[in-house]
């Protein structure tokens, strides 16, 4: 074989590789983080991203309080998952940008559920849609 071929050969190889074990998104909404979401149902301040988004959806599912932006999800629904929240956002990624402005601020932000094909395990990734 031609060493171009073989190039070629391998590299289509792991083109389908990859593909073969390429993540699913099995879910993907969009929720604005209030000031009320910034706290615990104890009132206490909550200092982390996932906490925060966390508690946004428990607002939606549990408590039924939605702000005009946030979308519905089926994942969420369950207390289960959002107990899980925090292990999902490390096993996940989410930009330093995006979790200060989470933090500190009121932002719009994108959430997409995904399952890792290789291992069958959930995380999930978040990213800001405004600033």
């Amino acid at each position: 074989m031609k060493p171009m071929h073989a190039l070629a050969a391998i590299l289509t190889t792991a083109l389908l590789a990859t593909s073969a074990f390429a993540d699913n998104i099995r879910e993907t909404y969009t929720a604005r983080l209030s000031a009320r979401d910034h706290f615990n149902s104890s009132g206490e301040r909550l200092t982390s991203a996932a906490a925060i988004i966390r508690q946004d959806r428990a607002n939606f599912h549990k408590f039924g309080k939605r702000d005009a932006e946030d979308e519905a999800d089926s994942f969420f629904a369950s207390a289960h998952n959002r107990e899980l929240l925090e292990k999902l956002l490390e096993r996940g990624s989410a930009k330093k940008a995006a979790i200060l402005a989470i933090i500190n601020g009121t932002p719009l932000i994108r959430v997409e559920v995904c399952t890792d094909a290789r291992t069958g395990g959930d995380y999930i990734r978040v990213s800001l849609i405004d600033n």
